[in-house]
């Protein structure tokens, strides 16, 4: 298990190197010293400025040279830049997105896989019932409903309709943090969650219910029932293990994702994670906050994918073997 956790840690490695040299191409290897620079000051930026960030980030050397100070600073000093709009370090603006996208990520997460694993356990025990066919249509629909417009609509329907009536249960938009009051930010996040959640809950769903149809046709099903185990262990303890490997693989892809930000979940709902972040920073070419967010949005990818292999190995040992 170890040398397998190390593998995947070191092609990790491997891979935000990649990222980082790529990033650091696009923002920093075209154009001259002049233009890099001033690129990064943003609009309206003066000459002193630009000789400054010139000097700081070592523009007038080559090209390597360059690289190396910038990956010095990225992982010694944990230096994500500067930001000449809004005057303050990258890695500040980044501290204070980052807990606003995770409880967004990380709650609106354990809704849809609570929904989307035991619908889709149900409609693959009940095949071709009642049931089956509700959960897979509202799968279907839900699948099929961009998240901007089932955002709007819960603001409309839950917000807005009780709002009008003198019920204020939900704000309608923005974020309190979970220190300062923790039941304005409970109802804060309610709305975000669950305009991610169902949305992403028809997929769970679809992936949990195909996949146990499959194992549950399998031989050592048919053998742990014919040896008179009761059928809830042996769709619970049997298949469903053997079946959440896809699910656990969506789940890593779309964490990972979402910890990079969920761009217009955070927008409909105007929450300043790192997707309304990056939105925000692309609209005033902000580039060093750019380059932060996508450092740390491959970032997360990446450690979404250790995670996944993980429970890979967890799930079936057969994996660690490769």
């Amino acid at each position: 298990m170890a040398r397998f956790l190390l593998r995947r840690i070191a092609q990790g490695i491997v891979v935000m190197i990649l990222v980082t040299i790529l990033v650091f191409l696009i923002f920093f290897g075209s154009g001259s010293q002049i233009d890099v620079a001033r690129r990064l000051a943003g609009r309206n930026a003066s000459q002193q400025t630009i000789a400054s960030i010139t000097h700081r980030l070592h523009l007038n050397e080559s090209l390597p040279a360059q690289y190396w100070h910038f990956v010095v600073q990225l992982v010694w000093h944990h230096n994500l830049g500067y930001s000449y709009y809004h005057t303050q370090p990258v890695s500040t603006i980044i501290g204070h997105a980052i807990p606003i996208t995770l409880s967004l990520a990380i709650g609106a997460a354990v809704i849809w896989l609570v929904l989307g694993v035991l619908s889709g356990v149900t409609a693959a025990v009940r095949r071709g019932s009642v049931m089956d066919r509700v959960f897979t249509g509202l799968a279907l629909f839900f699948y099929s409903l961009p998240t901007f417009v089932l955002g709007l609509l819960l603001l409309f329907l839950v917000y807005f309709q009780l709002a009008k009536r003198g019920i204020r249960i939900f704000p309608g938009q923005g974020y309190t943090g979970i220190t300062s009051n923790p039941l304005k930010w409970l109802e804060s996040m309610i709305l975000p969650w669950f305009t991610l959640a169902l949305v992403s809950a028809a997929t769970y769903m679809r992936l949990t219910r195909g996949s146990l149809l499959e194992v549950l046709g399998e031989d050592y099903i048919r053998t742990a029932r014919a040896k008179g185990l009761p059928e809830r262990r042996v769709i619970f303890r049997h298949g469903l293990r053997s079946s959440l490997t896809p699910v656990v693989s969506q789940l890593g892809i779309d964490l990972g994702t979402l910890v990079g930000g969920a761009i217009v979940t955070e927008t409909v709902f105007g929450m300043p994670g790192l997707g309304y972040t990056a939105v925000t920073s692309i609209t005033n070419q902000d580039l060093p906050v750019i380059i932060g967010i996508v450092i740390v949005a491959s970032g997360s990818v990446v450690v979404a994918n250790i995670l996944v292999d993980i429970f890979y190995a967890v799930l079936d040992p057969r994996v660690r073997l490769h």
